[in-house]
């Protein structure tokens, strides 16, 4: 595992501007080893937001980043112009692989997301839980391959499976301008598995959060087989370790928690509520990471009372404790603060949460602990979110079931907004 995080990331580091500087080649005949999409932060909502060239002609449509989507969906009833746009018929093979059973039929006038006799499936804002019945479509997708250390040719997929979904789902705190979901979920159609199967390179992606930075927005997601590179200066001797990897009835993907540790001691915690059967679930919908209710109590606790010297304050929502950052101290991986480990499946597979992924500046002058109360009985006893995995490497190696991870880049004198991307000549 670790001999595959050291190559993802030196992929990430040598690698080059994405998308953004020259003129992009597009080719249908090129294979591939992986493929790449630009990622950044929305600062208005905290979320993230991926760029995916989609239609005939190409148009860039952004997206919000759901890890656990099943698939992608786009609103169709504004401005959908494509001259590639198909709708499988009812019961056809695109039909199954979605898993669809329904025939959808539509009492408006032919368009994109409304026509009869094809298959309905039910997209889903994952912000506000809202659903709808959307039509199956296919159309052109178009995404940035990977050559080598470098980026390659603009690739494609001619007849790219998602859903046409009805402009209300856009309801709810989406990023401005976002026009649907990218969902990475382990499901037949979704991004992974369609890119995966579609270029023939392994059912695996990597996941790279940037914090908020104007001058370097951008992290990734990068998709399939990866070079065996290193780069010079970077010490990878120790990138990361794994973990089993479960997948739930929606396709979410889980781990499992066993215990918390802050400042290498153990938080006192209900065994029972991180048992086998009450996995943990990762999230980029999810802005903080969300514990049941009493584990929320013990660590936030916990977390004040080794956080010497430095005096509470009064807490902001949506965080349970709060403190003066006037009396903290910088470091280069974040305010200097006690960590936070999640123990996985043993003593030595520890998520390390450091600093800049604990610490959130709630107004001038204080500072909250980027932690929230999920309640009683969640669904997840700890769902963690987007804050603590900015600046960290993930890896979903679906053909394993196994996730990698980093812990924080930051230690390792590097981010996620490092990226350099350039295309062969």
């Amino acid at each position: 595992m670790a001999s595959t995080l050291h190559s993802l990331l030196v992929i990430f580091f040598s690698l080059c501007p994405l998308i953004f500087g020259s003129t992009p080649r597009y080719t249908s005949q090129f294979k591939p080893n992986g493929v790449v999409l630009p990622i950044s932060k929305d600062g208005a909502t905290g979320l993230y937001v991926t760029n995916i060239k989609k239609r005939t002609p190409l148009l860039s449509v952004p997206f919000l980043v759901d890890l656990n989507g099943q698939f992608l969906w786009v609103n169709c009833e504004q401005h959908y112009l494509s001259s590639t746009y198909k709708a499988p018929v009812c019961h056809s093979t695109q039909c199954s692989r979605a898993g669809n059973h329904y025939c959808h039929k539509c009492a408006s006038p032919a368009r994109p997301g409304c026509h009869n006799n094809t298959c309905g499936v039910i997209a889903q804002n994952p912000l506000n839980g809202r659903h709808a019945i959307s039509e199956l479509a296919q159309d052109v997708l178009s995404i940035q391959s990977i050559q080598g250390s470098k980026t390659g040719p603009m690739v494609t997929i001619p007849q790219y499976i998602f859903a046409c979904a009805p402009s209300f789902l856009l309801q709810g705190p989406l990023p401005q301008n976002v026009q649907g979901v990218a969902g990475l979920g382990h499901s037949p159609v979704s991004l992974p598995t369609q890119l995966a199967s579609h270029f023939g390179f392994q059912q695996k992606f990597a996941l790279c959060l940037p914090p908020l930075n104007k001058n370097k927005p951008n992290g990734a997601i990068l998709f399939g087989n990866l070079p065996q590179n290193l780069l010079p200066g970077l010490d990878l001797s120790n990138p990361g370790t794994s973990t089993p990897l479960t997948i739930g009835a929606q396709g979410e993907y889980h781990v499992q928690v066993k215990s918390i540790k802050i400042n290498n001691k153990f938080v006192p915690t209900n065994p029972s509520i991180l048992s086998t059967n009450k996995p943990t679930t990762i999230s980029t919908t999810a802005i903080y990471t969300i514990l049941e209710h009493s584990i929320f109590q013990a660590v936030t606790q916990f977390f004040a009372n080794e956080l010497i010297g430095v005096d509470k304050v009064n807490q902001v929502a949506p965080f349970g404790v709060c403190f003066n950052s006037n009396k903290l101290t910088n470091s280069p991986t974040g305010p200097k603060v006690p960590s936070v480990d999640l123990v996985m499946q043993n003593q030595n597979t520890v998520w390390r949460i450091l600093g800049a992924n604990l610490m959130v500046q709630a107004k001038p002058g204080v500072s909250c602990l980027g932690f929230v109360d999920g309640g009683l009985n969640p669904r997840s006893p700890i769902v963690i979110g987007a804050y603590q995995l900015e600046d960290n490497l993930l890896q979903f190696d679906l053909a394993t079931s196994r996730l990698g991870f980093s812990s924080s880049l930051l230690s390792k004198g590097t981010s996620c907004a490092n990226f350099n991307f350039t295309s062969n000549p």
